[in-house]
């Protein structure tokens, strides 16, 4: 993870806002960054979580127009973000067997490293585990997009989407007692790509009847068919 800091012109630049737009959101208290010898300088990694709680609250138009925010302002060598694409079908997994949330973040896991993209499972399972105990990503239609607090690229050969479906939901730490039954395991090789999956992953997630099908989803090819659908739906 880069330690790099923003001045309020990067930033404005970085952000693709105006300067007077930073200077408002300073004012009302909604951006996070600190006054230096009279300057204000903004931690990347800051912006990358304020960006990230963006992301959850976002209407499914709003979560529209950050991907393509993104994808404006993504570098020339970085790839289109396609769900289908970072999730193989051999990384879903229907039924989800894991009865205890450490055993859905340890199968979950164990999922992806039998793809080849994760290497190091313990310790990508440890790093999730932080995450949750942080705060629970269960949200309230009963989906988890579980990663680490950090991107950690020294565990992955490239980034990815593990996708598991429980029978029944569980407990899963959702603050107003909801339970859990689909887990989506996030892997990305840097902030900047953890955000871009999150914006199209909660893109997604907003559809209800999507949701349902992946309920009812029978198998994993059926469950990437719906995903893929709904991607191509996107683009007509």
């Amino acid at each position: 993870m880069s330690g790099k800091d923003f001045d309020l012109e990067q930033l404005a630049a970085y952000l693709h806002f105006t300067p007077d737009q930073i200077q408002k959101l300073i004012k009302r208290g909604e951006l996070p960054g600190r006054k230096v010898q009279g300057q204000w300088r903004f931690s990347e990694s800051e912006i990358h979580h304020w960006l990230e709680n963006r992301i959850g609250m976002s209407s499914p138009e709003e979560l529209e127009e950050v991907e393509r925010w993104f994808e404006r302002s993504a570098p020339v060598e970085e790839s289109p973000i396609v769900l289908s694409d970072l999730l193989s079908v051999d990384a879903i997994a229907i039924p989800l067997e894991s009865r205890t949330s450490n055993a859905v973040i340890r199968d979950m896991c164990h999922l992806a490293a039998t793809t080849g993209k994760l290497w190091d499972e313990s310790a990508m399972a440890q790093a999730v585990q932080a995450r949750e105990q942080l705060l629970s990503t269960a949200l309230e239609n009963g989906v988890a997009l579980l990663h680490p607090r950090r991107p950690q690229p020294n565990l992955l050969a490239e980034s990815f989407l593990a996708l598991g479906i429980a029978s029944s939901p569980l407990p899963f730490g959702n603050r107003s007692g909801r339970l859990t039954d689909l887990f989506f395991l996030i892997g990305a090789e840097n902030d900047r790509i953890h955000l871009r999956i999150q914006a199209r992953l909660s893109r997604l997630i907003s559809d209800p009847d999507l949701l349902a099908q992946l309920r009812h989803a029978e198998s994993p090819w059926d469950a990437h068919q719906i995903i893929q659908q709904a991607e191509s739906n996107w683009n007509d």
